[in-house]
Formats: C-alpha cells, sequence, structure tokens
C-alpha cells in the first residue's frame, strides 16, 4: 500500500461523529475520523512499513498519524527523530499511542526519558512522565521514589494539564506497586486534590489518585 491509497482508504472511513469526538478532547489540525479499530484493521493489512509510516506522519493528518504509529519500526528511529515526532504531536492520544507503541520499544527510551521529565514542552513532557510510570511499574530498580515522590508534591499542581495526566499515573503507580510508600503517595494525592472532582464516566475508576490507588490495591488483594 502506497501513501495515497493509504490516505484514500483512511478519507473513506471518516465520519462525522468521530471528528466532533476528537475535537472535544482536543484534537487540532486536519482529520478525517477514523475510529481507532478501523486504523488498526488497516495497519493489520500493511503490517510493518516504515518508510509509508514516515510518509503519512509527514501528511501531519491525525488519522494518519495514528496508522503510522501502528506501522513503524521503534529502532529504526533516531533519538532525534523520535523528540521531533514528539514536539510535532498536537493531541494527546496521538502523544499516547506514540509512547505506547514506539517509545517504550525504542533501545534509548531511558534517555529519552531523562530528558523530557525535565522538559516543559506539553507532549514532551507528558511522554517523559508515560515513561516514568511504566518504569515505576515495571523496572523501579535504580529509580528514586522518594525524589520522584517529591517532584510530584511540589510541581503537579501546577503542571500543564497536558502534563499533570501522566504525572499523576506515576504517583498512583508508587501508591499502587510500592506499599513502603503508598501512605505518601496518598497523603500527596489527598493533599494536592488533583482530579478530586473529575467526572468519571460510569464503571470507571476515578484518576483521583487516592481513589485510584485504594481501588487497585483492594483489587489486588481480592485476587491474591
Amino acid at each position: 500500500m502506497n501513501l495515497k491509497e493509504a490516505m484514500a482508504e483512511l478519507e473513506a472511513l471518516g465520519n462525522e461523529k468521530m471528528r466532533k469526538q476528537n475535537t472535544k478532547h482536543g484534537a487540532e489540525g486536519e482529520q478525517f475520523g477514523v475510529r481507532r479499530g478501523e486504523c488498526r484493521k488497516i495497519a493489520k493489512k500493511i503490517k510493518s512499513d516504515h518508510a509509508l509510516a514516515l510518509d503519512l506522519w509527514a501528511t501531519g493528518n491525525i488519522d494518519a498519524h495514528f496508522l503510522a504509529i501502528l506501522i513503524m519500526k521503534p529502532k529504526e528511529l533516531t533519538t532525534d527523530e523520535l523528540d521531533a515526532m514528539v514536539r510535532s504531536v498536537t493531541f494527546t492520544e496521538v502523544a499516547d499511542w506514540l509512547s505506547s507503541y514506539v517509545i517504550k520499544h525504542h533501545p534509548e527510551k531511558e534517555v529519552l526519558r531523562e530528558k523530557w521529565m525535565h522538559d516543559e514542552h506539553p507532549m514532551a513532557g507528558r511522554c517523559g512522565w508515560a515513561l516514568t510510570a511504566g518504569r515505576v511499574n515495571k523496572t523501579p530498580d535504580g529509580l528514586d521514589l522518594d525524589a520522584l515522590l517529591d517532584r510530584i508534591e511540589s510541581e503537579m499542581a501546577d503542571a500543564h494539564p497536558t502534563i499533570q495526566w501522566t504525572m499523576n499515573i506515576a504517583l498512583a503507580e508508587v501508591g499502587i506497586n510500592h506499599p513502603d510508600r503508598r501512605d505518601r503517595a496518598l497523603e500527596i494525592g489527598e493533599s494536592l486534590g488533583v482530579y478530586r472532582d473529575y467526572k468519571t464516566p460510569k464503571g470507571c475508576t476515578s484518576p483521583f489518585a487516592p481513589i485510584w490507588i485504594n481501588a487497585m490495591v483492594e483489587r489486588q488483594e481480592a485476587g491474591a
């Protein structure tokens, strides 16, 4: 499949409802409004095609970005290319997909994590804290959790909303996965009050850290 064919297929699958939903959640720029599941179906047909992925990314189209992420080869990207890609993103969901499907599989992800953790660019900061949350959960060895909690305590309340979201995830991951720091994580969440009044959809867990931490710990204990 070439770029013209891929874009034509995406355009044919676009719908107004999805465009409105994307815009409501902060999407800016060109889009067709393709459901994520449809992007996955196209990616399944293409499999991996790094050259096509780069061409799709260059269009700036949001749906093309989602598809590009699914067919990229992370190891073929340099850290400079990834950094530029992150800074070009205007929609948080694209940033989250890029972090989950590409960046976390890159051999230099730790270098990028350390760089972005101290970056004021909203999308770079968001990805840096997302990578940190992953480390807290999966590979905490060598990570100074107390220093991390110090930063969250002093910075999260005033952080850019785009960064604040993944910073809060990191806080929750500390509380959920590290019982020796749980009380402090709960105290920080309660004191800062970030997302305390968040309107949570029915059946979902609140992102307010104390509620989230306690709910996940309760599930873990119930399944033990």
